[in-house]
């Protein structure tokens, strides 16, 4: 007999939603074949069995939030007989973890998840200040950088417990604010005499409309909009960019490229790479907010925002993609990409960028203020690119037109980190970078 636990599944990430049992009690189960699917505030994750036999226990039921570390379930050899009834699912406490600090937004993964976590020596339940209802670590950071009062919240946890989803529901709904301001354990600097937030206006549906319920990741990624946008002084920052230097190479490899590597070469790697580049120069740009202090990052991991078929938006992130190149950086991305929309992605891989780029040109815009990805600084747009009649310097002549492919990068970024002088310069040197790099020695 051997018990299945939650997974530590991210170093940040502190507790788990089982959302789906593939297999019921009885049930034989092979190693490494997908025994359960569990949700985070990161990801949802299929998990396969450490080992092999028969499904006797499940302790855990679908729907129910459980700390990592918690015994869900328990395999025995074969031919073993089944529990007589499974346990009921119970309240239980969070486990002492290295950090409960949680990180931002909201894929799944296939490949073979971490295995198992001893179970922790439970701990006495941190509780709210405003209720002696048991809070997770996740529900207690929502709760502050929401400015939420708990003991307003209704709890449709196990004994009456307030899950994330509460949460969530309660800041679509507008939410409860404390009488006080937002509390300074809020990962990114505290907003001074932060003001309470109005009950925004609900519509209620009418007989000719469809009411299509919020999934969790458009209610996660909502409630990390809102707080940034409550915390971060967003600016808007762009410039255009002549990406016909760029054509030289990219069309010229373009053929070769797809042959070598299996997927097109787009205009996404080259902006990667200028950016990166341009951190270097601008290193602030590549920093996230403390407690009254810039944490300005020695090393460069790229998130790059994934669309989800309009499902939702996930970043995966390209780590230390400073010391890589063109080509590099380009198989990071495609790989990424492709298993962030395949879910086959660990929590690991969304989490602790220090730079976001948000691709928004793909689907046709030409001109998007992002929301900063807290608690980093800034986060850039990469909008459509398009032929237009551009003024060119022709040698022997004074001007001429020609029609190049121009689109526009458009930042945003937090006015308390630095002042728009500095965020113009790290955004003209990206585009002197790519008006101006040999390129074909990158692929």
């Amino acid at each position: 007999m051997a018990e299945i636990t939650l997974p530590q599944l991210g170093e940040t990430v502190t507790e788990g939603t089982i959302t789906k049992w593939f297999k019921k009690v009885g049930d034989s189960v092979a190693l490494d074949e997908p025994l359960f699917e569990v949700s985070t505030d990161k990801v949802d994750t299929e998990v396969p069995s450490p080992i092999s036999g028969v499904l006797t226990e499940i302790r855990v039921a679908e729907g129910d939030t459980v700390p990592v570390g918690t015994v869900i379930a328990v395999v025995g050899d074969a031919g073993a007989a089944p529990a007589a009834a499974p346990a009921a699912s119970a309240a239980v406490v969070p486990s002492t973890l290295a950090s409960s600090n949680v990180s931002e937004a909201p894929p799944a993964s296939a490949a073979p998840a971490p295995a198992p976590a001893p179970a922790p020596t439970p701990v006495p339940a941190a509780t709210s200040s405003e209720t002696s209802t048991v809070l997770s670590p996740v529900v207690r950071k929502l709760i502050a950088e929401n400015n939420l009062n708990a003991a307003s919240i209704t709890g449709t946890g196990p004994g009456g417990r307030i899950t994330r989803d509460d949460v969530l529901a309660a800041i679509s709904r507008g939410g409860a604010t404390t009488a006080a301001p937002a509390p300074a354990a809020v990962a990114s600097a505290p907003v001074a005499s932060a003001p309470q937030r109005a009950a925004a206006p609900k519509a209620i549906a009418g007989a000719r409309d469809e009411v299509v319920a919020l999934s969790k990741i458009r209610q996660a990624t909502g409630a990390h909009m809102l707080a940034s946008k409550a915390i971060s002084p967003h600016v808007l920052s762009v410039v255009e960019v002549d990406y016909a230097n760029v054509d030289v190479t990219r069309l010229r490899v373009k053929e070769e490229f797809k042959a070598q590597e299996g997927f097109s070469l787009t205009y996404l790697p080259f902006i990667a790479r200028a950016v990166v580049d341009a951190l270097a120069d601008f290193p602030h740009m590549n920093s996230s907010l403390g407690d009254n202090e810039l944490i300005v990052h020695r090393y460069v991991d790229l998130g790059i925002a994934v669309d989800l078929d309009y499902q939702g938006l996930l970043v995966p992130v390209v780590r230390d993609a400073e010391g890589k190149r063109l080509r590099a950086l380009s198989r990071e991305i495609n790989d990424l990409a492709t298993r962030t929309r395949s879910r086959h992605l660990s929590p690991d891989e969304i989490s602790g960028g220090t730079f976001t780029i948000s691709n928004n040109g793909s689907a046709g815009s030409v001109l998007t203020m992002p929301v900063i990805n807290q608690p980093q600084v800034a986060i850039l747009s990469t909008d459509a690119i398009t032929k237009k009649p551009v003024v060119i310097e022709v040698p022997g002549f004074s001007e001429s037109i020609a029609i190049h492919p121009v689109g526009n990068l458009a930042m945003a970024w937090d006015h308390r980190a630095f002042d728009g002088a500095y965020a113009a310069g790290f955004l003209s040197r990206v585009k002197l970078i790519l008006e101006t790099r040999d390129w074909s020695s990158e692929v």
